[in-house]
């Protein structure tokens, strides 16, 4: 026991005096050049102590001048960076002073005299703090060729210049080595060459004005502090298995010791492989298709000496045939009574899974229920989705994923089309957790005779597209759980349409659905909303609110019905049914009475804002009711003009309803009597023109014959439309009636007067009487039938006169289709000045 002290204390007494030995030879202590006193040529300035203190100490200064004859009489002052201490008139002065700071104190003697300084002597004090032990001390050589570098701790910070002096020893000889590094907290220092076979001592000696330190002695051998460089290595897969391989690596001839350690890059932790004693190392167990980092380090010593740094090195595994079993969900459209459309989805499989990088998708349809079953129809896909038109019958569905190596086992799944014996879950819930997730829990279905095999949960926002989603979140899960906590897509105040199937044995069942959300608020909007009046009320629909502006699943309407007066409150009508058609007839409306309707829609949080309003005021029964007869009289009465049995019958009943005056034909001047005797007397009154005419300025109109007509109304002859002008080229009257036809409607009776020459000629130029010019068109009379009220149907002035018809002037005869009156009266006396005359007629 004795010996296991004096050995140690023994060896440290002997590198300390060795060490105080190296330290005077080699580095002798500095002495400032001014010390504690500074002696100038006009004078003197000391201290009561040395140039370097450290802080709190006090110290006393002294300034005095030499015997000099000077002129005038001044201040002796003591000076501190610039700063006045203290200062007097004589030939000294002092002062105490107390050091606060590290660091250099510059402390100055001057005669003042008015406003001039002039310096008469200084002196330096710095402040620091003597060298703390050096700690941690170390020595290390990278490679077996290099030189060895020793690092130490230095401990405080002196602020003073301090000296670090590395005293190595072997035994028998010591060398000292001055540290040449900057560093104010680490020390670092590089040695000679050392060889394997001594033992070294390192201390590490520290020492400035104020005091010295000596660092443990580190006791080594070459072997212990030597860190080889990382080996270098190579790894290689195995053919017929992508989880093994094997290292191999080379190093420094004199390593004989190796360590191995590995990861996947998606990982924080390392598996350890130590104490391999040969350069080859074979690892089993890896993940195919997968990132890993492998690292190697040596040593010489299998228990002596410093591990090498790392060598790394990255590669990827090879793949693998795929473990994984797709999980496969799908949604069955009836698109007639024959086809049916079949969307099927399935979730990649996970890394581990898939052991590689999927290339396709195999998904095969065989049909069910069919004696000799064709063969399977196959479709390859690299989609995670397939949506196909097949014949309506079931079918089994199987989908494998393939990667480079082959592929994964069929995940399979039943469609049938009739699921009325499979019952859905029962009490089917969901909960808002807060979190971006909503529990749903169920009950097991009622009994039947297929066992449940599992649970399928199913959600989408709503409402939901009519055509099915590009890939819906589902999650399968085995027939004891009847909860779960959905998370994925799910977001806050977004209203969720779940759904829940149960599988039995592959096929799904009917499902139930429960809406559901995480979070929710009120609505940001009311719904837009219209009315429409509706029996004895009014009948008010509204359109959804969008799904961004919800902020929840809706849970009510609220449709408020106020009237304008404002003196009662609105009447609320709640709609509690949001699945419902969007409508609702309110009744017992007050009529004439102006109302304002609103509405509003509301979550689990609360009733959102107003929607669009509308102003109301339902008219009485009264008024609906003669605008209802007027549009359809007038209806009716525009279908009957269109038709022509109906035309003619309201022909005949509006002559009746009419005045009798207007039912009148205008007289035929055809028919009177002094025309017949003028026909017939037409060659005794040939007279030369010029008789009457002397001059084309001066005519005179002859005096008026009156001509009285009676007339007797014959039957009235069916109604059909005639026309009144020709427009033959020769400028002949049409006949009005055919060979046989009968006569027109009046005829003239026999004048008193009849076969008897009038007392008064006719002049020769009323032979030119016309009633029109005959290249008037009829589109004339037409387009202004009453403009010209002198118009008369008067017979031709040339031509036979036996057989010349009777005109036909019925006005009514012109316009079949519209209600025009006779703008004519054919009684009293019919006089000729307002008949027409076409002068060109007549021969100069």
């Amino acid at each position: 026991m004795l010996f296991a002290w004096i050995v140690p204390t023994a060896i440290w007494l002997l590198v300390h005096f060795t060490a105080e030995a190296c330290s005077k030879g080699n580095v002798p202590a500095s002495k400032c050049p001014r010390g504690a006193a500074e002696i100038c040529d006009k004078g003197t300035m000391t201290a009561n102590t040395t140039s370097h203190v450290q802080p709190g100490t006090s110290i006393s200064l002294l300034c005095q001048l030499k015997p000099l004859q000077y002129s005038e009489q001044c201040k002796i002052a003591i000076f501190f960076n610039s700063s006045e201490l203290i200062s007097n008139y004589g030939s000294s002065v002092s002062t105490g002073f107390l050091v606060r700071t590290y660091g250099k104190h510059m402390f100055t003697c001057k005669r003042v005299c008015q406003s001039k300084k002039r310096l008469i002597c200084g002196i330096d004090i710095e402040s620091g703090n003597p060298p703390d032990e050096p700690k941690n001390v170390s020595c290390i050589q990278y490679g077996t060729d290099s030189h060895p570098t020793c690092t130490w701790d230095k401990g405080r910070l002196t602020y003073i210049n301090t000296t670090y002096v590395i005293q190595l020893s072997n035994g028998t000889d010591v060398l000292c080595v001055s540290e040449g590094s900057l560093n104010k907290k680490f020390g670092s220092l590089a040695l000679s060459k050392l060889n394997f076979d001594s033992t070294y001592t390192v201390v590490v000696a520290a020492s400035n004005e104020l005091g010295s330190a000596f660092s443990q002695p580190l006791v080594f051998m070459l072997i212990d502090i030597v860190k080889p460089h990382p080996p270098n290595f190579l790894v290689e897969f195995e053919n017929s298995s992508a989880t093994n391989c094997t290292f191999f690596w080379h190093d420094e001839a004199q390593a004989q010791h190796w360590r191995l350690r590995y990861r996947p890059l998606t990982r924080h932790t390392w598996s350890t492989v130590e104490s391999l004693n040969s350069e080859k190392c074979s690892l089993y167990g890896l993940e195919p298709h997968t990132a890993y980092e492998f690292q190697v380090s040596c040593k010489i010593h299998p228990e002596r000496g410093l591990w090498s740094n790392w060598r790394t090195y990255q590669t990827q595994t090879p793949e693998a045939v795929p473990t994984g079993l797709l999980d496969v969900w799908y949604r069955q459209q009836d698109v007639d009574s024959q086809q049916q459309n079949i969307s099927l989805f399935w979730k990649a499989l996970s890394r581990s899974e898939a052991r590689g990088r999927i290339l396709r998708y195999t998904v095969t349809f065989e049909a069910l229920g069919t004696r000799s079953p064709p063969a399977g129809e196959v479709h390859v896909t690299t989609q995670t989705s397939l949506t196909r038109v097949i014949p309506r019958v079931g079918y089994k569905i199987t989908v494998t994923a393939e990667n480079s190596r082959g592929r994964s086992p069929p995940a399979s799944i039943m469609t049938d089309l009739g699921t009325q014996d499979l019952p859905p879950p029962q009490k089917v819930s969901a909960v808002a957790t807060g979190n971006s997730s909503i529990f749903v829990s169920w009950k097991a279905p009622v009994a039947s005779a297929a066992a449940v095999s599992g649970y399928v949960v199913e959600w989408a926002d709503t409402p939901r597209s009519p055509r099915p989603e590009p890939c819906p979140a589902w999650v399968k899960l085995p027939a004891s759980n009847l909860s779960t906590v959905i998370a994925e897509h799910i977001k806050d105040n977004v209203c969720y349409q779940i759904s829940v199937f149960a599988l039995y044995r592959d096929r799904a069942g009917q499902a139930a659905s429960v809406r559901g959300y995480s979070r929710a608020k009120a609505p940001s909007a009311g719904p837009r909303m219209y009315t429409t009046p509706w029996a004895n009320g009014i009948l008010v629909s509204w359109e959804a609110i969008p799904v961004s502006q919800q902020r929840g699943c809706i849970t009510g309407y609220r449709i408020y019905l106020q009237k304008n007066d404002g003196q009662a409150a609105p009447e609320v009508y709640t709609v509690s049914n949001v699945s419902a058609p969007r409508s609702l007839h309110i009744t017992e409306l007050q009529p004439d009475e102006p109302y304002t309707l609103w509405m509003t829609a509301s979550t689990a949080a609360g009733e959102g804002p107003w929607g669009n309003t509308q102003l109301l005021c339902l008219e009485s029964a009264g008024h609906w009711m003669a605008v209802v007869l007027t549009c359809s009289f007038l209806i009716i009465l525009a279908c009957m003009c269109y038709i022509p049995p109906a035309r003619k019958l309201l022909h005949s009943l509006l002559s009746v309803l009419v005045p009798q005056w207007q039912s009148k034909a205008i007289p035929d001047p055809a028919n009177a009597t002094w025309a017949k005797n003028y026909l017939s007397m037409k060659p005794e009154l040939s007279l030369p023109p010029s008789l009457f005419l002397h001059s084309t300025g001066s005519f005179e109109e002859p005096e008026t014959t009156q001509v009285e007509e009676t007339l007797v109304k014959t039957e009235p002859p069916a109604l059909r439309d005639k026309l009144l002008f020709g427009s033959g080229g020769n400028g002949d009257w049409p006949p009005a009636s055919g060979p046989g036809q009968e006569e027109l409607g009046y005829r003239a009776l026999p004048s008193p007067a009849d076969g008897e020459v009038y007392e008064q000629q006719l002049p020769d130029p009323y032979k030119r009487i016309a009633v029109e010019e005959h290249t008037q068109t009829v589109s004339e009379y037409i387009t202004n039938p009453i403009t010209d009220t002198a118009a008369v149907c008067l017979p031709p002035a040339t031509g036979a006169t036996d057989h010349l018809p009777e005109l036909d002037c019925n006005p009514l005869a012109i316009f079949p289709t519209t209600f025009l009156t006779p703008i004519l009266s054919c009684e009293g006396n019919l006089t000729l000045d307002t008949v027409k005359i076409n002068c060109s007629s007549f021969t100069m």
